[in-house]
């Protein structure tokens, strides 16, 4: 039964997923500029997944003292294990990172600007709220809606609408993206992509050979036979796909913008 609701919700995703993955955004990417412009951009898409994944494991695994078992023991399995590999995995040499602090490390290769990340991060670290701390970086009012939407789902807090963000908005279309992202850059610019491109490349690996799977079968455990909490999710991972693309088309018109010859 909950096989054909995951059916059916991938077949009305389907035309908002082939949006993302058909993108003009990408093919806008001609020259490194282009590039920096679009990792300053996605580096919080990059940064508030980390969060929709924290927030999976806290709804679904034991994350407080004394510890007492919480869920389907195959459920915790499932996060734990996607936890491991996007919080702790392996950078190019081998050593432990974060998918979030690979990033930063691809964009200063790029030579795009992480100043205004990292001044999220210390804003956050001094207890500013998520609104406060993106205008703290003076993050893009595409980058800010984004975010918002994101950390609406998390404090919402219905695990079964936070995994289908998660997992439909995120885990599952990445690969396509990402494919698009990737064709000949590391061609056309040799040495200096060398951490993005392994980043992207991870990113395909996991999500779609390991990843995808596993929040598949962590939406079917969460939802079951429940109809309402399968509409539910459905509506979730639209408003995902939907931020998704309003935050594409936001970069779209920034690269547009950094074209126009000055006056």
């Amino acid at each position: 039964m909950t096989q054909d609701f995951v059916q059916q919700l991938q077949a009305e995703l389907q035309p908002a997923r082939q949006q993302m993955v058909d993108h003009p955004v990408y093919r806008r990417i001609q020259t490194l500029v282009d590039l920096r412009v679009f990792m300053e951009h996605h580096v919080y898409a990059v940064w508030d997944f980390m969060s929709l994944l924290k927030a999976l494991q806290r709804e679904l695994t034991c994350v407080e003292l004394p510890w007492v078992p919480k869920g389907k023991p195959a459920t915790r399995r499932l996060i734990n294990d996607i936890v491991l590999e996007e919080e702790t995995d392996l950078d190019p040499e081998g050593q432990p990172t974060s998918h979030f602090e690979l990033y930063l490390r691809a964009m200063r290769e790029a030579g795009a600007d992480t100043a205004p990340a990292e001044r999220l991060l210390a804003a956050l670290a001094e207890g500013a709220s998520v609104p406060a701390a993106l205008a703290a970086a003076q993050a893009p009012a595409s980058v800010q809606e984004f975010v918002k939407h994101t950390f609406s789902v998390i404090t919402a807090g219905q695990p079964h609408a936070i995994a289908a963000a998660f997992t439909f908005g995120r885990e599952d279309v990445i690969p396509d993206m990402f494919r698009s992202l990737i064709t000949d850059l590391g061609q056309r610019f040799p040495g200096q992509l060398d951490t993005f491109t392994y980043y992207l490349n991870r990113h395909i690996e996991l999500d779609e050979d390991h990843h995808a799977p596993l929040a598949h079968q962590m939406v079917r455990d969460l939802c079951d036979a429940d109809a309402r909490r399968w509409q539910e999710a459905t509506e979730v991972a639209q408003q995902g796909m939907a931020a998704r693309i309003a935050l594409w088309d936001g970069i779209a018109a920034a690269l547009t913008k950094e074209k126009e010859p000055v006056a």
